[in-house]
């Protein structure tokens, strides 16, 4: 498989591909950036690496690169500052992003090529791509709320001072202020989570406060997130070159899933060779979903006012 990341130079796109070279299963990695000399420089570093990890082609190039990549990663955007939300970067955004779809429009990407937005806001800039490119709807996605759910597994982990890979737990909906904390089936080690020792209400309303500034809290810290963006947009592009067909909470354009429709956001989708595979609308308590319902409802009155900025 080859993956061309747009955006290959930024510190989430080359956490991706620094991700991607570690996990040994793309074949092909390019990276795009308006920087030539900044994406030559990530390549040479992964090349270096090469020798320990995986016999892969790494290469820096343009938008001829798309022409021949089986899926498209776009991780290009102005960086949040740490007191805005990821909505507020929308008017920032949206001319890029549009510029870039032209781009990888006028390239001629494959009709079984799919395409993983990470560009924030990443579910109204999901819907813009879907909109915007001449494929099917399953064929594009978002990395929507699977790094927040990462986030919020290790911080439960973190509190019950418990191996992280043994936290199960979900954050549906916006990838943003209105995300949606999956607790009716959270777990740890397959037992459910409100019975480990420890364990409290209160305590998972402070984990879940920390979940949603974490965002903000890293890039007050270092100027942003990189390291777990990277294993995140790893998680999916793995699930679709293998076609693991795992479950995940990335956005995708929603058609009825929890009577949301017409607009991205995340819900568990299982994503595989294809892109989206099908979308489970699994029982949740009422809250929660009500809670999603919540987020395509603000989700859509920002989509509006791109959709007019973009006609």
């Amino acid at each position: 498989m080859k993956v061309s990341i747009i955006g290959g130079g930024g510190l989430v796109g080359s956490s991706a591909a620094f991700a991607l070279q570690c996990g040994g299963v793309v074949r092909t990695l390019a990276l795009l950036d308006v920087s030539a000399a900044l994406v030559e420089g990530q390549v040479l570093d992964l090349l270096h690496g090469g020798p320990s990890t995986a016999d892969q082609v790494i290469e820096a190039g343009g938008y001829e690169q798309i022409a021949d990549s089986d899926l498209i990663c776009i991780t290009a955007g102005l960086r949040r500052k740490p007191d805005e939300s990821r909505l507020d970067l929308i008017n920032r955004n949206t001319d890029l992003f549009v510029s870039i779809l032209d781009q990888v429009k006028q390239a001629g990407p494959k009709s079984s090529a799919i395409v993983l937005v990470v560009s924030n806001p990443v579910d109204i800039l999901t819907y813009v791509a879907a909109r915007k490119l001449d494929l099917p709807p399953a064929q594009v996605l978002g990395l929507g709320t699977q790094l927040d759910t990462i986030r919020f597994r290790s911080l439960i982990a973190r509190e019950l001072q418990a191996p992280p890979t043994q936290v199960s737990a979900l954050i549906l909906g916006e990838h943003g202020d209105s995300m949606v904390p999956i607790w009716s089936s959270a777990s740890l080690g397959g037992l459910p989570l409100e019975k480990a020792p420890g364990w409290s209400a209160n305590l998972g309303a402070q984990i879940f406060d920390r979940t949603k500034k974490s965002g903000a809290e890293v890039i007050a810290k270092k100027g942003g997130a990189g390291f777990a963006v990277g294993i995140a947009i790893r998680d999916v592009i793995h699930s679709v070159a293998l076609d693991q067909r795992r479950i995940l909470p990335v956005s995708s354009v929603q058609d009825g899933c929890y009577d949301v429709r017409d607009v991205a956001l995340s819900v568990p989708t299982v994503v595989g060779r294809a892109g989206v595979v099908d979308r489970l609308e699994v029982e949740l308590w009422p809250k929660e979903v009500q809670g999603i319902r919540r987020s395509g409802n603000a989700l859509r009155q920002t989509l509006q006012t791109v959709l007019q900025r973009i006609k």
